[in-house]
Order: C-alpha cells, then sequence, then structure tokens
C-alpha cells in the first residue's frame, strides 16, 4: 500500500529545481523549496516529503521520509503521478529515476496510521480515496513508456513494492528486505502485488503473500520481484552514469549475482506444500523441522484468517498471467471495503497503534471463516469500481 528520485545528482540550473514540496506537519498546505547541491550531495531536507527534479537526461524523485521509513502518503502519490504525466512527452527526460532517503529503508507502505484515524472516526472514504490514487500510481508506472529505474534497499513492503516493483527496471541492494505482510494487519496483498504473485513460480507466490515471508535480494529475483542485484556502495556511480548517459543497458554491468536464498533453495519443498491445495491445509501439512516452514507457521497463524482467505482468493481468481489493471481492479474490491468490512482496523490497532500483537480478529482461524464472506469482500463494486485507463469494472 504504501516513491523516490535522488536529490544528490540534481542540476541546480534547470528550472525544475523549484520545487513544489510538502511538510509533514503541513499536509494541505504547499511550500516551494530551492534545493542546494554541493558535490552532488543535497542538504538536509527534514519537512519534504519528496523531492522531484531533473539531471541531465534523467528525471528524479527521491521520497525523503526516513524517519518514517519513507512511508507513502496521498499527496506524495499525487506528485508522482502528476510528474511521470508531465515528463511522458518531456524529450529531455529519457529515463526516470526513482530512490528514497536513509539507509533503512526505500518505504515500509502507505501511511496506515492516518487511515485507522480516519476510519475510527467513521471516514471511510479517506482510505478509498487514497488507493484509488495510489493504485492509478501503480499501473502508470508498470505501464510507463519511458524506462523507470528503481533502487531499492532496506525495508521494502506493501506501498514500496507497488513504487519499486512494477517498473522496468528494478535494482536492489544486499540490505533489502522485501514483503508483502498486509496479511499480518487484515489487508491483502494490494498495490498490484498481487500480479507479481500470481506470476511467480509454483506455490511461491501463495507462500509469500499468505505469511507475510521476508524477501533477500535473491528471493527478489527468484520470485519476480527485482531484476538486478547491485552493491549499494556502487549506487552513486551508476545513479551518475545513467543521468549522464540515459542508457539502461549498463544497469547488467554492474550487477553481482547474490548467494542463493531460501526460495530457491527450497523451491521445490515449498511448492509441494502451497501448490494445488488450499491454505488451510498448507498450515495442517508444513514440515515444522525446516526454517522456513516455522516461519511459514508463524505468520499463518499471526495473520488475519479472513485476509489470508481473501488474499488466497485473489490468486485463483487472477490465474497464472494477470495484467496490473485485472490485480488492481480485484484488490480494489476488498481495500474499498477494507476499513468497514474487514479485519483493518483492528489489525492496526494491535499490530501499529497499541502494539499489543492481540488483534481480536472477527474469526479465530481459517476454518471459521464463512466462504459468502469472502466472496462478499470481492464482489464488483459497480459505479464505484476502480477506474482506471476510463473503464470501470
Amino acid at each position: 500500500m504504501v516513491c523516490i528520485i535522488s536529490l544528490s545528482y540534481a542540476d541546480t540550473s534547470h528550472p525544475a529545481n523549484q520545487l513544489c514540496l510538502t511538510a509533514r506537519n503541513w499536509q494541505k498546505s504547499w511550500v516551494l523549496w530551492k534545493l542546494k547541491v554541493n558535490n552532488y550531495v543535497p542538504d538536509k531536507i527534514d519537512t519534504a516529503e519528496i523531492a522531484i527534479t531533473r539531471s541531465g537526461r534523467a528525471g528524479l524523485i527521491h521520497l525523503n521520509r526516513p524517519k518514517a521509513l519513507n512511508a507513502l502518503t496521498h499527496h506524495m502519490c499525487m506528485e508522482i503521478c502528476e510528474t511521470l504525466t508531465n515528463w511522458a512527452d518531456d524529450p529531455g527526460v529519457e529515463i526516470v529515476m526513482i530512490d528514497a532517503e536513509g539507509d533503512r529503508a526505500f518505504c515500509a507502505g502507505g501511511d496506515i496510521v492516518e487511515l485507522y484515524e480516519h476510519g475510527q472516526n467513521g471516514n471511510h472514504d479517506f482510505g478509498r480515496n487514497f488507493w484509488r490514487d495510489e493504485y492509478r500510481m501503480n499501473e502508470q508506472l508498470a505501464t510507463y513508456a519511458k524506462p523507470i529505474v528503481s533502487f531499492m534497499q532496506g525495508v521494502t513492503m506493501g506501498g514500496g513494492v507497488g513504487l519499486g516493483c512494477h517498473v522496468s527496471h528494478r535494482i536492489v541492494g544486499e540490505t533489502l528486505k522485501l514483503a508483502m505482510p498486509e496479511c499480518g494487519i487484515g489487508l491483502i496483498p494490494d498495490v498490484g502485488g498481487s500480479s507479481l504473485l500470481a506470476r511467480a513460480r509454483s506455490g511461491i507466490g501463495l507462500f509469500i503473500g499468505s505469511t507475510g515471508y521476508r524477501m533477500d535480494p535473491d528471493d527478489a529475483i527468484f520470485a519476480g520481484f527485482a531484476d538486478y542485484v547491485v552493491n549499494e556502495a556502487d549506487w552513486p556511480a551508476l545513479k551518475s552514469a545513467l543521468i549522464t548517459l540515459g542508457d539502461t543497458s549498463i544497469i547488467a554491468q554492474a550487477a553481482k549475482t547474490p548467494a542463493p536464498g531460501v526460495l530457491r533453495e527450497n523451491q521445490d519443498e515449498i511448492a509441494a506444500v502451497f501448490a494445488d491445495r488450499s491454505v488451510t491445509l498448507a498450515l495442517e501439512t508444513l514440515d515444522l523441522t525446516q526454517d522456513w516452514a516455522l516461519k511459514a507457521e508463524s505468520g499463518l497463524r499471526s495473520g488475519s484468517p479472513l485476509a489470508i482467505l481473501c488474499a488466497e482468493r485473489v490468486l485463483e481468481m487472477l490465474g497464472p498471467a494477470p495484467d496490473i489493471a485485472e490485480a488492481l481492479e480485484l484488490e480494489f474490491r476488498f481495500t474499498y471495503r477494507a476499513s468497514e468490512e474487514s479485519d483493518l482496523l483492528e489489525g492496526i490497532r494491535a499490530k501499529v497503534i497499541e502494539r499489543d500483537q492481540n488483534p481480536q480478529w472477527k474469526y479465530p482461524d481459517l476454518a471459521k471463516v464463512p466462504p459468502d464472506v469472502i466472496e462478499k469482500l470481492l464482489s464488483p463494486l459497480g459505479a464505484a469500481g476502480l477506474d482506471l485507463k476510463g473503464r470501470r469494472e
């Protein structure tokens, strides 16, 4: 659920350096900020959520909320959409680069605390409007005509996946911790993530999506969430070369082969448990002498049973080769109803707000979830459905 183009390489002579930025505490106020760059290192900007500029042949998008693990706000999504639209026909922008401030996270997801506050007060349209615009951004990133290069480090989850994992050139660093952990708070894998999970190898997508498994760099490549592993120490030189040349073919020259990850080394065992069977049966057949299986059991038992089974049903409905528009439209059926009808608010309360780690889910285990409740949450929305490319479901 939860965008960065690097300020570190900004061209101070370019008129686009008059940036429109938003302070975290003044989300409805817009301020102008002029970048100052010294040897490709930007001044620290503590109040700006996102910085957008141009340098050389590149358009740069830089997420700048390191204290919040670069979590996406509604405003940030809107800024990215508008920027990509403006750059689409700009001959001066040959490639787009997205990165984030700090070494802890690329993007940890959407700003769910704000969503929780609105939902608790009965304002369910806040989340609906956010997801609608975020999903439009996800689709725009996935179908953009120009190359987009994302640099993902540290925590990359939920909305961070939607921002960085649908673009044409996906680079991850050695600190990557990538996951779709939505079921743990009562949501389903969204931001188009279900399309990536559906296209993953046999059983791998359901395993990742239902358990919230955290992927390392090799896992991310194996599962189809990334293309290249580049040492983070080499990123500045690579970014500088991309800005100068506008040629994405140089990325492969900088890429390294990572050590085999858990998914690659245990793919047959994971497929034997999660392919062609229900999550309920998978939970019963896990071999708990294996570390990956212990983690899977923990994720399945701690997540929302309702969300886990809805996530499973989404993958069944999508089939093995969905496009991102199909996935987003189906995900939106759930998220549109999420704060009012699912476990989402309770999950955020227990895992994020009060942190008692004791959510009171609507149903105590997978076996207790009525199938008709799943079908209702994923039924068409009619006129309220997600509008992508000028159409409604």
